[in-house]
């Protein structure tokens, strides 16, 4: 027995000196590696803010470099790093939750959420397309889809910091992004729960959508009561490691949360600094938390650049090449266009769509999301990485670029169609802040509303009839004995039959929105009197129909893609947008005839109330009720010391800088309507037309002193 004991001490004791080994092995295991990750990732970054390049990318080659992908001899463990990436994520999502609060999404919403939407469903949709065409799976192209549709908020800061960008550009670029996250956020959610098992089965899809809303509703309410007097309460106490400790276990709480109920960790961790946002004290949280964000943001971005396989790279060189112009065209004509309809005019329009013509770190989550749930392969992660890099190295020469790029596209439009995007900017402008509503918020909303609820119901039914397509066929067979290809037939015209009066219904409410919100931009007179805002009032109506149309139409295809991929739903769209074109033509030729008749007219009324010494023009006549439709409409006269004297108008590159145009000029008494190699000569009054700010601008610049 003694021996019997004996050994089975010796057995412990050897036992428990091996497992003290094992312990301190795996210890040393997570020291070298987040060592060799941290150092190799300072280097790189200290190289690529040397070279003036997105530190991003500094952190992607120390992935390359430490990653078992690379002959070097440098090797961290792969599971320890994405061990700590993890929380790099959770971290990441709720630094981006602290920027939001329910109140700054209501103020971008309007009109950054115009263009996102646009945006976003047309590289969803271009993204689902190309990635089909590589014979990738359903669940494959999706992910594509969706992680071509963001842009880099982190890449965005850093070009604009570098190249001095800020004002009123740089809002309407950072609402965008704002408004692109919550699409990102959500998209993460449901690709989440579809690729968890529950499949794209009608039932699981509604449940899908029920759950979601439950999750974001209950997440919201209890959060509300909770968090912010909980930050607040810690807050008040003013010691750092208190907040930091406080803060980031709300944010790791919220992560856990949305775990439990089987959503992305990112989404919890969002919802997490969302809640804490609306304490008040985003800004304290944020500058507290700042660095140990840093580094496991640091640790994550490596991570992914670990995953990068050279051969793979290789191997997959066409799609990447094909990915990265779809993601540059794609966007840049995406933002361009919804940013146009927001009223941002030509100018700035383009410049928002180049500047954001990239993806960043919510492409490599959202893809690794579908890695970690074993829908898509390997190889889309260095795929994802290699697009991104070469998208994030062309930002800071297309943001550069966007300012004569957008000149050059504005110069090269048909005199119709600039006098057109100069006028639309101030009609939206009006739409938004307007002087006497004359219809009720309530009427509009209620359009609004109806339209949202057509356009759903035709895409629930597009989703209800393509899963259950088979099973109606052979209903149709049995029931009523007819053959297959008959049976086919019939269930596509039932399709149709019961779609139609949705399709209707959009239609006539989009046609009755539309004229809705141009007779409130343009009023219309009492019968009787001569209408002078007709010709902008039908350019302003056809111009909504297109945004409307795209508004829904795109998120539908983006939608209906997945369900019914041999429909040519991008054909179906084009032909839309090519029946509105042509009114739009017309519309905007009209436009220019009656931008000519009403300079003509407000030359006239200058001359008659003949003010030659106000240096400035006539102050006193109401240039925007005499011809309605001409937007907000100033006079200059011009002095021999103005900087407009003595130069063209395409030298002063007046509606490059201003947004503004020069519609008329009155020289010596007589009317003149300039083109853009027309000198300006001292003595002549201008007449400009945009919006208040261009007009403003425009004012200040011909009229301005040049140095010397």
């Amino acid at each position: 027995m003694a021996m019997i004991v004996g050994q089975m001490g010796t057995a412990l004791l050897g036992l428990g000196a091996t497992g003290a080994a094992g312990a301190a092995h795996a210890r040393f295991d997570v020291l070298s590696s987040l060592a060799l990750i941290l150092c190799v990732a300072a280097i790189t970054t200290v190289i690529f803010q040397r070279i003036h390049q997105p530190v991003v990318l500094g952190y992607l080659l120390a992935g390359l470099i430490v990653g078992p992908h690379m002959p070097i001899p440098l090797f961290a463990d792969v599971e320890i790093a994405h061990l700590f990436s993890d929380l790099g994520v959770i971290l990441l999502m709720f630094a981006l939750g602290l920027e939001f609060t329910l109140g700054k999404l209501a103020r971008v919403g309007p009109t950054a959420g115009i263009v996102a939407v646009i945006e976003c469903s047309l590289m969803i949709g271009l993204g689902y397309a190309v990635a089909g065409l590589f014979g990738w799976s359903t669940y494959e192209r999706l992910f594509v889809g969706a992680f071509v549709a963001i842009s880099s908020t982190t890449i965005i800061v850093k070009a604009f910091a570098e190249n001095g960008i800020g004002g009123a550009f740089s809002e309407i670029v950072f609402g965008i992004l704002i408004v692109e996250d919550v699409i990102a956020i959500l998209l993460l959610a449901v690709l989440t729960t579809v690729a968890s098992g529950v499949g794209l089965t009608a039932g699981a899809l509604a449940m899908t959508a029920v759950r979601l809303a439950g999750f974001l509703a209950g997440m919201l309410v209890v959060g509300m009561l909770i968090v912010p007097r909980l930050v607040r309460a810690i807050t008040r106490i003013d010691r750092t490691e208190t907040t930091v400790v406080g803060c980031v276990g709300i944010c790791f709480a919220s992560a856990l949360a949305a775990r439990t109920f089987g959503y992305s960790v990112a989404l919890g961790a969002f919802l997490g600094g969302v809640l804490v946002a609306e304490s008040g004290q985003a800004k304290v949280v944020e500058r507290v938390i700042e660095p140990v964000k840093d580094v496991f943001a640091a640790v994550f971005f490596v991570s992914v650049g670990m995953l990068i396989d050279p051969s793979l790279v290789a191997a997959h060189w066409i799609p990447i090449a094909v990915l990265s112009l779809v993601v540059v065209v794609g966007k840049v004509v995406g933002v361009t266009m919804g940013s146009f309809i927001a009223g941002n005019g030509i100018r700035t329009s383009v410049q928002s769509g180049m500047s954001l013509a990239q993806i960043g770190e919510f492409s490599f989550i959202i893809i690794g999301v579908g890695l970690s749930l074993g829908v898509v392969r390997d190889f889309l992660v260095p795929m994802a990485v290699a697009v991104s890099a070469l998208t994030t190295l062309a930002t800071p020469w297309l943001v550069r670029a966007a300012g004569p790029v957008a000149n050059m596209v504005d110069r090269r439009l048909p005199p119709a169609l600039q006098t057109y995007s100069a006028l639309y900017g101030t009609w939206v402008q009006q739409l938004r802040h307007p002087s006497d509503r004359r219809t009720p918020r309530g009427g509009i909303r209620r359009r609004i509303t109806l339209l949202l609820v057509d356009v759903a119901l035709m895409a629930v039914l597009l989703v209800v009839i393509s899963i259950n397509f088979a099973t109606l066929n052979q209903l149709a067979v049995s029931r009523l004995h007819v053959p297959a290809r008959l049976a086919h037939a019939l269930v596509v015209c039932g399709a149709i039959a019961v779609g139609l009066p949705f399709l209707v219904g959009s239609v006539r409410m989009a046609r009755g929105l539309a004229w809705m919100l141009a007779a409130e931009a343009l009023p219309v007179v009492a019968e009787g009197e001569m209408d002078l805002a007709a010709a902008p009032r039908r350019a302003l109506l056809v111009t909504v129909q297109i945004g409307i149309l795209l508004l829904a139409g795109l998120p539908l295809v983006a939608i209906a893609q997945p369900f019914w991929p041999r429909l040519p739903w991008p054909a179906f769209l084009l032909v839309g947008l090519l029946a509105l074109a042509v009114p739009l033509w017309r519309g905007a030729t009209n436009l220019h005839g009656h931008v000519r008749a009403g300079a003509q007219v407000i030359l006239e009324a200058l001359a008659n109330q003949s003010q030659a010494a106000a240096p400035n023009g006539p102050a006193d006549i109401d240039l925007k009720r005499l011809v309605p439709g001409m937007g907000n409409t100033a006079a200059v006269r011009l002095a021999p010391e103005h900087f407009g004297s003595g130069r063209t108008l395409r030298q002063t590159n007046l509606r490059g800088r201003t947004g503004a145009s020069v519609i008329a000029i009155e020289r010596e008494g007589q009317p003149l309507f300039p083109s853009a190699d027309e000198p300006l000569r001292p003595g002549d009054t201008i007449v400009l037309t945009g919006t208040e700010d261009a007009v403003d601008a425009a004012r200040g610049l011909l009229t301005s002193i040049p140095a010397g």
